[in-house]
């Protein structure tokens, strides 16, 4: 090639690879969303299990604790859903109660006649989770899992 030019070849090929890549983080980050999600889960349930009283007894757990084990419908209520596409490159799944009590547990508020103070169980769970990497190394491990399949195609 004469007059200093560049002559790229193979540009089908190498869009065909960013396709193939794109796809698998995609993969990735949605799977990557399921595993956080049930994390969550599991440590929102492990939450709700660290104080328990018989049913029919005044709850033990200080306003601000958790809500202690009675029956455990609370923390069986405890579901995932998603994840879900939630625009391009995103992905999206829900964990919390489905109890109809649930909310009024974590945020405290009046039922009846009765103002019942918060008993976070939620938030510090997922707090927890962030502080000590868990979702962050959830999700850097499944693209860097991408990424090297990417490398070897």
């Amino acid at each position: 090639m004469s007059g200093g030019g560049v002559q790229v070849i193979g540009v089908a090929r190498l869009n065909a690879q960013f396709v193939a890549l794109e796809h698998d983080l995609q993969r990735a980050t949605r799977l990557a969303t399921a595993h956080a999600a049930h994390l969550a889960e599991a440590a929102i349930k492990q939450i709700l299990t660290t104080s328990s009283h018989p049913k029919g007894t005044p709850t033990p757990s200080a306003p601000g604790e958790p809500p202690s084990l009675v029956t455990g419908t609370l923390r069986r209520s405890i579901k995932v859903v998603g994840p879900i596409p939630a625009g391009f490159g995103k992905w999206l799944a829900e964990v919390g109660p489905t109890a109809v009590y649930g909310r009024i547990q974590e945020l405290g508020g009046t039922a009846g006649y009765a103002e019942l103070p918060p008993r976070p169980y939620v938030m510090p769970a997922y707090e927890r989770l962030v502080a000590g990497g868990a979702i962050a190394r959830t999700y850097h491990m499944a693209w860097r899992a991408a990424l090297a399949r990417g490398a070897a195609h």
